[in-house]
């Protein structure tokens, strides 16, 4: 079986925390959730500090300051109208998958974030990739009605792993 999720490791701590079996299985359930093939598709998820995507917070979004997740569509998928479903991707194939975009995550915002909100840290970092592949997809919680029909493939999403409502 090919691999859905292409990992890159900045921050050695994310070795050992299994970054990427819990990258593949969030892309996985949330791929699953909305009737897509777990195969056909690739993402690149980076595993980075603070540091580093405080810096990538600022060239891409003008905020330079730490952030838990950040991600870049590989084009955009967004709706036209608040609250309706992006038009998904069609699945390439094994020798040229379609290309979805790229996350990043920061260890130390995601540690921090996981011990305030009392949530286990692997729980915590499942949820925010699987929120990076739907903002991959075109998802987005600009108005409410996004965030609800986002937060709701999320719930369901993590769900299909044994994991707790994250709001």
């Amino acid at each position: 079986m090919e691999k859905l999720v292409d990992i890159v490791i900045e921050e050695p701590r994310w070795e050992t925390a299994g970054l990427e079996d819990l990258a593949e299985r969030a892309a996985g359930a949330v791929l699953a959730e909305l009737g897509l093939p777990g195969e056909g598709f690739v993402m690149c998820v980076m595993g980075c500090d603070d540091d580093r995507i405080a810096a990538l917070n600022a060239d891409f979004r003008g905020k330079p300051k730490p952030t838990n997740v950040l991600s870049w569509p590989s084009e955009d998928r967004a709706p036209e109208v608040a609250g309706a479903t992006p038009d998904l991707p069609e699945p390439g194939d094994s020798d040229d998958p379609e290309e979805l975009g790229d996350i990043a995550i920061a260890w130390g915002v995601c540690q921090a974030e996981a011990a305030e909100q009392d949530k286990p840290f692997a729980d915590h970092v499942t949820h925010l990739v699987a929120h990076g592949v739907l903002h991959l997809l075109g998802y987005d919680h600009e108005t409410d009605e996004d965030a609800e029909l986002m937060e709701g493939i999320e719930i369901r999403a993590l769900a299909r792993l044994g994991i707790a409502n994250p709001y």
